[in-house]
């Protein structure tokens, strides 16, 4: 595609299209892309955007609109694994373990969900505690709040 065809979008709109007026166009990425602030992609109508953000945009974002249309983001669908839980304590205690192995988690009613890794696989064996792998929007809590991605800390005990 040619650079005249990128659409650049550094601000949000504040305002949607009135409601009953507009059509969807949606743009799929990643969840490792949107946590990104200057990326690329194209919507499912083929219009090239190029994103130069002051924050990453999420799950659900209206980033663009043109006319009727409002190009709206959707994050893919990756493979996770899914705990059940019968109550909420149990929820909670599973998440803060998930939490202390510094992995976000998304609470849901009846299940917590979490990314697959060799050390959550060991908690939940090690725990006796039974999951699921599933192919869903993962949206956990706290993305960015607690990550240990280019730094290093030591836990004192």
């Amino acid at each position: 595609m040619l650079m005249a065809d990128l659409t650049i979008v550094q601000k949000i709109p504040h305002q949607h299209a009135p409601h009953g007026y507009h059509h969807h166009v949606r743009l799929l990425a990643s969840r490792a892309t949107l946590s990104k602030r200057r990326w690329r992609g194209v919507a499912e109508d083929g219009r090239e955007f190029g994103f130069d953000l002051e924050e990453a945009l999420a799950h659900g974002a209206h980033f663009f609109v043109d006319g009727a249309q409002q190009y709206v983001l959707e994050q893919s669908p990756e493979d996770v694994l899914e705990i059940p839980v019968a109550t909420v304590e149990q929820a909670a205690r599973v998440a803060w373990n998930l939490g202390n192995l510094h992995f976000g988690v998304q609470v849901l009613a009846g299940a917590v969900r979490v990314m697959e890794d060799p050390a959550v696989l060991q908690f939940l064996s090690r725990e006796g505690i039974a999951f699921q792998r599933v192919n869903c929007v993962f949206l956990p809590l706290s993305t960015g709040a607690h990550q240990h991605r280019d730094h290093s800390h030591h836990h004192h005990g």
